[in-house]
């Protein structure tokens, strides 16, 4: 008798049109279910993103591997870790391009990375290889790279949408490392670097400076090529000379990342100075002159 009562109840409540137009009132809530979940899923990052992304939490491994190696006091492991950290960032870097998977996602886990492996790893190695027992001055310049490339981290990622010109404003960051950990290398591992003599501050110091200085210049300093054959048939000469200082550092290890290091800065500063004096020894226009 309960289930005949029940069963009147519900056949008196849903009346025929309820019936037939539950399926539209169903499809209706699944498409409105769909749209939300796509509204919450827009700023996720889409699935290409994890090509680049995966080296770039390799650089980020590589510079977490360099402040343990400092801390058990292996400092040439330290800068080859720092090293190969380089080399994600610069394969995360033309993955991103050969994908097409640049995102705002990649770009703030790229400078978090960064700042770990070529900001951090190298103030903590260079205070633990010569600045230890330098007291506060020594802190203080040992922690120049981390803070002036956190400066120039953020100014590349507000100017990464409007600046349209090739190459970078100012020293990138991995090229500050490598340039710190190469000469440790050097006087670690070669007969000529014991000249170097990097375990005295009066020696690092202005090194640390000069390149610190240099990653918030607004020097501009030259982009790694990207390896596609329409950039080599743009640019060859530039490819082909990167592609032989990719071979002197295989070749020749730490002496081939100095000599390649210093070219490369040689190249930006040397650019700079000649704009400089071009600048200077321009004469004005003539409607500025009259004025």
């Amino acid at each position: 008798m309960f289930e005949t009562f029940r069963s009147t109840l519900v056949s008196k409540s849903v009346s025929p049109e309820d019936h037939s137009s539950s399926p539209g009132r169903i499809r209706r809530r699944l498409s409105a279910f769909r749209k939300a979940r796509r509204r919450q899923r827009g700023d996720r990052p889409p699935p290409r993103v994890a090509v680049p992304s995966f080296f770039t939490l390799m650089n980020l491994l590589c510079g977490f591997l360099a402040l343990t190696q400092v801390l058990e006091g292996a400092f040439v492991m330290s800068c080859w870790l720092i090293v190969l950290a380089a080399f994600f960032d610069l394969l995360d870097g033309m993955m991103a391009r050969l994908t097409d998977a640049k995102s705002p996602f990649g770009v703030q886990l790229d400078s978090l990375s960064d700042i770990v492996s070529f900001g951090v790893a190298p103030s903590f190695l260079m205070y633990a290889y010569a600045f230890d027992s330098s007291g506060p001055l020594g802190m203080i310049v040992a922690a120049l790279p981390a803070l002036c490339g956190s400066v120039r981290l953020a100014r590349y990622n507000m100017n990464a949408e409007t600046d349209d010109q090739e190459g970078f404003e100012g020293l990138p960051i991995p090229g500050q490392a490598v340039a710190i950990v190469a000469l440790i290398l050097a006087a670690e591992n070669s007969e000529w670097g014991a000249y170097l003599a990097l375990d005295s501050l009066q020696v690092l110091l202005p090194i640390v400076v000069v390149l610190s200085g240099l990653m918030v210049s607004s020097i501009r300093f030259d982009s790694i090529p990207i390896p596609t054959v329409e950039y080599l048939r743009v640019h060859p000469k530039k490819t082909t000379a990167y592609a032989l200082a990719g071979l002197l550092i295989v070749g020749l290890q730490e002496f081939g990342l100095v000599v390649v290091l210093a070219l490369y800065l040689s190249q930006g500063i040397g650019q700079a100075i000649y704009q400089l004096i071009d600048a200077l020894t321009t004469p004005a226009p003539d409607h500025l002159s009259e004025q």
